[in-house]
């Protein structure tokens, strides 16, 4: 099994060809932005509809990124990448953007030559089991709560000793996993399948006893993929820090700026109240915030290489980060927690743009 040292290693040999021009130079050349998002198809984050067009949460930060670059959202093509081809996807540079809901970690950001933008998501990792699964030791109740506690006789991922647990290969899942297990004295055996979709197969066809992935997976895995999403419930431990965002590669930082504050944009917004359905009339109003934001003043736009609009066009073709959140995250059953922003009691917040 690969680590993600490995995986460094390798990367080593396609490295020094991936920054042969710079990366806005190529993207213009050629038209489009290229956005590695997730093969698995996450709904929420970054999925197909039934016509097959990407949408997700990580799906409107590439948009965001070619309104901001030609104007046009919809300049972008997505490669679907697994947990394994995603670094070196974009270190060869096959994609752009790397858009995967991927965590942000120290080997990530310095050993695998990656710079992360920020966090467009902070989440967790966490463990869903069947209703009817039982816990070592459990005694059957009368009544089943709303959650199906008592039903199982689980309610903590304690309970999980001896269990089944079904785990993608190359995630900073698989190795919180293990340190979960080994902190608590309890053991486990692990199904390792690469893909995220024969990965919920083999979990929905009794191959293992829990799923472990982020909380973000887990809520959109249950509501988008479970034949009876009431019949699996979701274990309340949280068991590490997973700041999911996109990233690029290391050594062209006018990109970086400009996919940075690309997201950056995006939450500023939502902060300043503008929106996809009010930005054409805020784009009149006297607030030098405002004002700067839209590229009535100022050059922001010519400090990143881009139009001065840059931000207006994000807005206006894709939305701030509340409307995105909303559109794509809400239905499945999501709330905002950390996501809010500063002001609401979240973690969102952005540099000012000044």
């Amino acid at each position: 099994m690969k680590t993600l040292f490995a995986v460094a290693a390798a990367l080593t040999v396609v490295v020094g060809n991936a920054h042969a021009q710079s990366t806005l130079d190529a993207v213009v050349k050629k038209g489009y932005v290229q956005c590695g998002v997730n093969g698995g198809a996450v709904a929420g984050f970054s999925a197909p509809d039934s016509q097959g067009v990407w949408k997700g949460l990580d799906v409107d930060l590439c948009r965001a990124v070619a309104a901001a670059v030609f104007g046009d959202a919809n300049k972008v093509r997505y490669t679907g990448l697994t947990a394994q081809q995603r670094f070196t996807a974009l270190q060869s540079g096959e994609v752009d953007i790397l858009s995967r809901n991927t965590t942000w970690t120290i080997t990530r950001d310095t050993s695998l030559g990656l710079n992360f933008v920020g966090v467009n998501f902070y989440d967790g990792q966490g463990f869903m089991v069947p209703a009817n699964f039982r816990a070592k030791g459990a005694k059957p109740a009368a009544k089943a709560d709303a959650k199906g506690a008592a039903r199982t006789g689980i309610t903590s991922a304690k309970q999980l000793n001896g269990a089944t647990v079904c785990v993608q290969p190359g995630t900073t899942t698989e190795l919180n996993l293990s340190d979960y297990f080994r902190a608590n004295g309890m053991t486990f055996k692990p199904v390792v399948i690469e893909t995220l979709p024969e990965v919920l197969n083999a979990y929905f066809s009794g191959r293992c006893d829990v799923f472990t992935t982020d909380v973000s997976g887990l809520v959109s895995s249950r509501a988008s993929r479970a034949p009876k999403p009431e019949e699996h419930i979701i274990l309340p431990e949280v068991i590490s820090k997973e700041p999911l965002g996109p990233a690029v590669r290391h050594g062209d930082d006018r990109w970086f700026d400009i996919v940075k504050w690309s997201l950056f944009a995006t939450i500023e917004a939502e902060e300043m109240g503008l929106s996809s359905k009010n930005i054409d009339q805020q784009a009149g109003s006297k607030d030098p915030a405002v004002q700067r934001f839209v590229g009535a003043t100022g050059d922001i736009g010519k400090m990143l290489g881009l139009d001065n609009k840059w931000a207006f066009n994000i807005i206006k073709q894709v939305g701030n980060y509340g409307e995105s959140y909303d559109t794509h995250l809400k239905p499945l059953g999501f709330t905002r927690g950390l996501n809010n922003l500063w002001t609401k009691g979240g973690l969102m917040y952005a540099p000012p743009i000044r």
